[in-house]
């Protein structure tokens, strides 16, 4: 696969990840909104969370899986820098932008939780392909061709 063609692949399949973990999110916010009655800015991050780990177990398998697991250490840092960044980015995105949305400019939270999904999406799959999922020791992007590598 030429240098071109692997980024958009992975991002791809880094898409078809994140929406589905998207339906999974909208769809515990909702629940938990309308269901159990937590506010907004509550709901947001414990779908948030749950997400996170359902959307870093498919990237393991599907969107980087050519990165090999390495082991359960490997595994685990992987893990930790996909808390720590994606994780971070998108609790305190999808938090701050659907309080100002739902609580400060009174949109409807369904819509407010989309919007939060989609503009925090480029920079998720940025610090992904360069720091999470780069291949060990080589500090370059999963996206080199593999001829770069050797």
């Amino acid at each position: 696969m030429t240098a071109v063609s692997r980024p958009s692949w992975r991002f791809a399949r880094f898409a078809i990840v994140g929406a589905a973990g998207a339906a999974v999110q909208v769809a515990l916010f909702h629940l938990m909104v309308k269901l159990l009655d937590l506010p907004p800015a509550l709901a947001a991050p414990m779908a948030v969370e749950i997400v996170l780990l359902h959307n870093f177990l498919w990237h393991e398998r599907f969107t980087w899986r050519d990165r090999g697991s390495g082991g359960i250490k490997q595994r685990t840092i992987r893990l930790w820098r996909f808390q720590v960044t994606n994780g971070l980015l998108s609790l305190g995105g999808n938090t701050a932008l659907i309080y100002v949305l739902v609580q400060e400019l009174k949109a409807p939270a369904l819509p407010a939780a989309v919007a939060a999904i989609a503009l925090s999406a480029p920079a998720n799959f940025a610090i992904a392909d360069r720091w999470i999922y780069r291949r060990a020791g080589t500090g370059e992007s999963p996206a080199a061709p593999d001829s770069a590598r050797q």
